[in-house]
């Protein structure tokens, strides 16, 4: 498996909405976020009647043996709500945000990586008994205390986990002479009340789940562009919630990345990108412009509220011109036009 080329995708695409700009937790656009790639609590997506899925399910395409080995990896975001409590008298009080001297801090809903992994295992063996990988992420609440320059305790952020329950499962089925459709199936059984809303079941959901999948001793078939026998093979594979298509370098058939974000085959980082901001490195010029129009006060809202948007605020200031005006554009190849006239 390519893993540097999968995760450097999938690193990119992770985030993609986890905060837009103008990257504040009172701009309107944040106000619900994490609406790509969810699996959410089967009873929540029930009672929803379907709309919000609680299974993702993606289907390839291996030409290889019965001694070929498949590897598959989970990777999603798990959400931690981040309360703030204000110590009054004896008791600490629930508030949206907290002024510490000269910090601010913010309610909001961070994210933790999370992976699931199968390890490589024979084809032969995932035809004869396919895999059924039942899974729990505990609960988890930390608190960290807030301490004024007196070092004098006047708040606290707690941040809390709820535990998620699911089922990874993993088959290969033989469709032709040394062709075989591999399926990978996650699904989320994490019981809920009926009536929770989506904000609560978001915290009981896998939040922009992405598939890794690499095959030793055999590749990868394209389902954008099969060779012509294979085709309708390749038109039967059925995904839901994600699509994959082949990563790494051009010609490469080890590794495959299904992405609820629809991506081409052997997708690439723009090299000129200098980080996340969260939009795919597609506007980089834009975002980084808007990013330095905001004021003062946008900024330090934006730079408290989120550590991974206080990076991407200092990267953003602290960019050399050069490096900026590579945002602008590039010309990445020549072809010859013909000079006939039709």
């Amino acid at each position: 498996m390519n893993t540097a080329a999968a995760d450097r995708i999938t690193k990119a695409v992770l985030y993609e909405g986890y905060m837009l700009y103008p990257y504040r937790p009172s701009a309107l656009k944040n106000q619900q976020r994490f609406n790509f790639g969810v699996v959410y609590p089967q009873i929540f997506s029930e009672e929803q009647r379907g709309t919000n899925s609680w299974i993702v399910r993606t289907e390839c395409l291996i030409q290889g043996s019965m001694l070929s080995r498949i590897e598959v990896r989970i990777r999603f975001l798990q959400l931690v709500e981040r309360s703030i409590d204000e110590l009054i008298g004896d008791a600490f009080r629930p508030v949206k945000s907290l002024r510490v001297d000269s910090d601010t801090f913010y309610a909001w809903q961070e994210a933790v990586e999370r992976e699931l992994r199968v390890p490589a295992t024979d084809v032969d063996l995932l035809n004869r008994h396919p895999i059924l990988h039942p899974f729990e992420l505990s609960s988890q609440t930390t608190e960290e205390a807030l301490l004024d320059h007196q070092l004098q305790t006047v708040g606290r952020i707690v941040r809390t986990q709820q535990a998620i329950d699911g089922s990874l499962a993993v088959a290969a089925h033989p469709i032709a002479e040394n062709i075989f459709k591999i399926v990978v199936q996650l699904k989320n059984f994490t019981p809920i009340d009926q009536r929770t809303n989506r904000d609560l079941a978001l915290m009981r959901s896998l939040v922009s789940v992405h598939v890794v999948l690499g095959v030793e001793e055999g590749e990868f078939i394209s389902l954008l562009d099969p060779p012509e026998q294979l085709r309708p093979a390749a038109e039967q594979c059925q995904s839901q919630g994600v699509f994959p298509v082949l990563v790494g370098e051009p010609e490469q058939r080890d590794t495959m990345l299904a992405s609820p974000i629809i991506l081409y085959d052997y997708p690439q980082i723009a090299p000129e990108s200098a980080g996340d901001l969260f939009d795919g490195t597609e506007i980089d010029e834009i975002l980084s412009l808007r990013i330095m129009t905001m004021t003062e006060e946008e900024k330090r809202e934006m730079r408290e509220s989120d550590e991974r948007a206080r990076q991407m605020l200092e990267r953003t200031e602290t960019m050399p011109a050069e490096q900026f005006m590579k945002l602008h554009g590039v010309l990445r190849g020549l072809r010859p036009v013909n000079e006939e006239i039709p």
